[in-house]
């Protein structure tokens, strides 16, 4: 899970993220320890606080003094939010540029997609 793309302690953020919709961390629930991620991943544990710190700068994470470490209510939806708004970022505005270099039109591109999807699926293409 940890690799040398990006830093560690994003890294961390990121998993959480993704526990959090894949619903394997539930609205409320408790987190595991930044000692338990360290141990799990074999970091520093100042390196998991800092990933955990992000979330809980970010409003996902809350902590209960004494007890640890939460994810918020409406955590998942702003993930999901987050995440979409990424997807759109490093993906689609890409696409759209590359279709344009190549000539490709709003339609023809909207055909592409649609065969994609289709492949993806195993059915016949529109």
């Amino acid at each position: 899970m940890i690799d040398d793309s990006k830093p560690i302690f994003q890294q961390i953020a990121e998993r959480i993220e993704s526990d959090v919709l894949d619903g394997v961390l539930q609205e409320e629930g408790q987190v595991p320890s930044t000692n338990e991620i360290a141990a799990f991943y074999r970091i520093n544990p100042a390196t998991a606080a800092k990933g955990v710190n992000l979330l809980v700068d970010e409003g996902l994470l809350y902590k209960r003094r004494g007890i640890g470490m939460f994810v918020a209510s409406g955590a998942r939806a702003s993930v999901l939010a987050k995440r979409r708004e990424q997807f759109y970022r490093h993906y689609v505005q890409p696409l759209q540029l590359e279709a344009a270099k190549l000539g490709i039109d709003k339609e023809e591109l909207t055909t592409l997609i649609q065969r994609s999807a289709a492949d993806y699926e195993g059915t016949p293409a529109p």
